[in-house]
């Protein structure tokens, strides 16, 4: 775990509630891009956060897919739910991680995380009430969907028909191709001035200036898209990868940090969030990441939906 960018939200080893039911509808999917595969690259040569296993840059052949436009919504998973009756991971924990700057009550807190204060354990912090009890969603329903599991993420997947994209996968798409550029945008860095996507501005996490607007989350189309038609690639939340994070070293840190990632079973997410600034998490490049354990869930996690075919297209034609 990263944990200055989000928080594991296994809450103690604390039981869920049961399986998940049957899912036996079918949700629709949501815009998609189409993305042209080929010898492309994952990473890169010039890694700033080496801890992270950003670099060596390496190739990788990833084939044609189709990438959703934007992250999924409060209002697409609010549909899920109701269609299938699932039950996230979060509301089988009873609670999950929350940016404690987002509560208005502190009373709410039932533990911090003690290398990060700024993260809090907090009882019925769920998707649709992301900071516990006395949170809406009702004026959300456009924001990216958050407390949300790898495992929920995967579930709504299969619903829609569609996968979570793998780790080359979202940076080729992030890069319009095999670009070498450091955002999805260019290489030109965001400022209080210039902004392109959702972070933080100001001193972490003491000040928020809210030049961009937010101090969560934003609408999944808050920001101009990309030239490809994407939004919101960088900044916002942590978009689920399907892949198993791992870290391409032979130093001992990078050992033991994989054997604990081997042990959680940690995914990579992608893209950084609302809570990163240069200064302090410098993860809304291309090439970062982070790793999290698939039943982790937080204020600032969330995820997009990739698929091998055109959704609705008939196999064969």
């Amino acid at each position: 775990m990263s944990g200055c960018c989000s928080a594991v939200s296994r809450n103690n080893g604390n039981e869920g509630s049961g399986k998940a039911p049957k899912i036996s509808s079918r949700g629709k999917a949501g815009e998609v891009v189409a993305v042209k595969g080929g010898e492309t690259f994952v990473g890169t040569h010039e890694a700033i956060l080496t801890v992270d296993g950003e670099g060596p840059e390496r190739k990788v052949t990833v084939g044609d897919f189709f990438l959703e436009a934007e992250t999924v919504t409060v209002a697409r998973f609010a549909e899920f739910v109701v269609a299938t009756g699932y039950v996230t991971e979060a509301e089988k924990f009873g609670c999950a991680a929350v940016f404690a700057g987002l509560l208005n009550d502190k009373a709410l807190i039932a533990d911090n995380v003690r290398q990060t204060p700024w993260w809090a354990r907090v009882d019925q912090a769920i998707w649709s009430t992301p900071e516990g009890p006395g949170s809406s969603i009702e004026n959300r329903m456009d924001h990216p969907v958050t407390q949300v599991s790898w495992n929920d993420a995967v579930a709504f997947a299969g619903w829609v028909g569609g996968r979570l994209p793998t780790e080359a996968e979202w940076e080729h798409a992030a890069r319009g191709g095999n670009r070498r550029r450091r955002y999805p945008w260019g290489n030109e860095e965001p400022t209080d001035d210039k902004i392109f996507c959702n972070i933080w501005q100001g001193r972490f996490p003491h000040q928020n200036t809210l030049a961009d607007g937010f101090f969560g989350t934003s609408p999944a189309r808050g920001f101009e898209p990309t030239e490809n038609g994407f939004y919101n690639l960088s900044g916002n939340v942590w978009e689920w990868t399907s892949d198993a994070f791992r870290i391409r070293s032979l130093s001992r840190q990078a050992k033991l940090r994989n054997e604990q990632a081997k042990k959680n079973a940690d995914k990579v997410l992608k893209g950084g969030s609302f809570l990163c600034h240069k200064s302090y998490c410098y993860r809304y490049r291309i090439a970062a990441r982070m790793g999290l354990s698939p039943d982790s869930a937080s204020s600032n996690t969330g995820f997009r939906i990739a698929y091998d075919v055109m959704p609705g297209a008939t196999p064969g034609i």
